[in-house]
């Protein structure tokens, strides 16, 4: 069982090899590759997870910018109507992203000040 933030049910929608590192950018399309193949179970966490590991910006198992991205994955819990601990497959969990918050336009709300965002805006979900 893998750990998952939130918040990366959005990015992971959207991810299309740009990331904060090399090394990060091919962990996510590693873990992602993994995802989507084997339909795995999640915890979700606000902590860190499979993609923080190879984060620049996880200082010794913390975000650096902790405050925002719990901001990010509170907001996700909320709206999916999910909480800290709940298990589910991969699959249910983008499901539930997708219906309730990118299907209802609702990206910019939770992670508008995101680096990232533009960049969503313009994708294509690849799920």
């Amino acid at each position: 069982m893998y750990k998952l933030r939130p918040h990366h049910g959005l990015c992971s929608a959207f991810f299309c090899g740009h990331g904060y590192s090399e090394a990060f950018t091919a962990n996510m399309t590693d873990v992602l590759r993994r995802f989507h193949r084997d339909d795995p179970y999640l915890t979700l966490t606000v902590g860190e997870d499979c993609i923080c590991q190879s984060c620049p910006h996880n200082c010794a198992h913390v975000c650096d910018a902790a405050e925002k991205v719990a901001r990010y994955d509170n907001a996700v819990l909320s709206y999916c109507g999910l909480a800290p601990g709940s298990v589910l497959r991969w699959s249910a969990f983008c499901r539930r992203v997708d219906a309730e918050i990118l299907d209802r336009g609702l990206l910019r709300e939770i992670c508008g000040d995101c680096a990232w965002v533009s960049i969503c805006e313009k994708g294509n979900r690849n799920r």
